[in-house]
């Protein structure tokens, strides 16, 4: 009987440990984001539609969004080649890191820093295609790359 015990010990508790450590750091902490109708990018206030997003109390980086913008209104500001977006859980499929990040080194898509230190040691950073999807995420800068 004892085996049986210390056999369940051995296998099955680190079987449930890990089964909830893998449900809070990809569910539990995220809260879905889709009141938002405007951002802020270089202190000119953009119109957003259909505005789908993730953010987190536990951390500052897991914010990211998906929308919809008028790209003219992004013409005049700043753009920047220090973007780097943030893989984000799996489930949140209207962002898609790795895509982002090659459309931004082909061209096909412009990045703007939108915001220097919005958080601490955090930037906010927003992708733009010409097609007017539009990607936001926060990373960190170089505050804390030393």
């Amino acid at each position: 009987m004892t085996g049986k015990i210390v056999a369940f010990g051995l296998f099955g508790f680190p079987l449930i440990f890990g089964a909830a450590l893998y449900y809070f750091q990809y569910y539990y902490y995220y809260t879905d984001v889709t009141d938002i109708t405007s951002i802020t990018v270089q202190e000119r206030v953009i119109d957003v539609e259909d505005y789908v997003g993730i953010d987190a109390t536990s951390s500052n980086l897991k914010m990211r969004g998906c929308f919809s913008v008028d790209t003219a209104d992004f013409e005049g500001l700043e753009l920047t080649d220090a973007a780097t977006p943030l893989t984000p859980p799996p489930w949140f499929d209207c962002y898609d890191a790795e895509r982002i990040t090659l459309d931004l080194q082909a061209g096909a898509a412009v990045a703007y820093l939108a915001e220097k230190e919005e958080k601490d040691g955090m930037d906010l950073m927003v992708a733009v295609y010409p097609d007017g999807r539009a990607y936001q995420w926060r990373q960190l800068n170089d505050k804390y790359q030393e």
